[in-house]
């Protein structure tokens, strides 16, 4: 009985049909240091990418000056990468299609936020940011070292620098410095 836990999850693990690996979903990856599977970390940026768009665009209408800086530059930045990740599935290197919607968890954010302004809006945006970044950074740091594809391997290791500063920034945004545009 004590073995049928971990031969269980194993076998979940296993399984490739799955829409998103059991380990990137639970987050087992991410604390081991596991890089990610192709699919996974493909659906996963392009989702950051419209999650980082979409809340940015609402801390654009809602936010106090400190948000609505940063949040030009998440607009801005996060259209770039989902503008570079669009051409590598076009032009062939990455044979999959892009998500076209936020998954569950993402658009649960995305509620929450419309639901909110002014402080209560400014502290949800800013703790959002740090949580996404941390986690964006993780999954290129991952990916970057040990993803199967190697044009992608390039690339998010050439993004993970950009990724790393937003990450700075958003914590100066939710500490309350000054976050600048660069």
């Amino acid at each position: 009985m004590k073995y049928l836990a971990p031969c269980l999850a194993l076998a979940l693990l296993a399984t490739p049909a799955m829409a998103q690996s059991v380990g990137e979903k639970t987050g087992i990856n991410s604390t081991l240091g596991i890089a990610p599977r192709t699919e996974d970390f493909v659906k996963q940026v392009a989702i950051s990418d419209m999650f980082e768009i979409q809340s940015s665009q609402l801390a654009q209408e809602r936010g106090d000056a400190a948000d609505k800086s940063f949040a030009a530059t998440m607009i801005k930045d996060h259209g770039k990468t989902t503008g570079e990740l669009k051409s590598m599935v076009s032009e062939g290197d990455l044979k999959m299609a892009l998500p076209t919607e936020l998954d569950s968890t993402h658009q649960a954010k995305i509620d929450k936020l419309k639901s909110l302004k002014g402080g209560d809006f400014s502290a949800r945006y800013q703790l959002d940011q740090v949580s996404g970044h941390k986690d964006a950074v993780s999954l290129f740091e991952r990916y970057a070292k040990g993803g199967d594809n190697p044009k992608l391997k390039e690339w998010a290791d050439k993004t993970l620098p950009t990724l790393r500063h937003h990450l700075e920034m958003a914590q100066g945004l939710a500490s309350g410095k000054t976050v600048g545009k660069n």
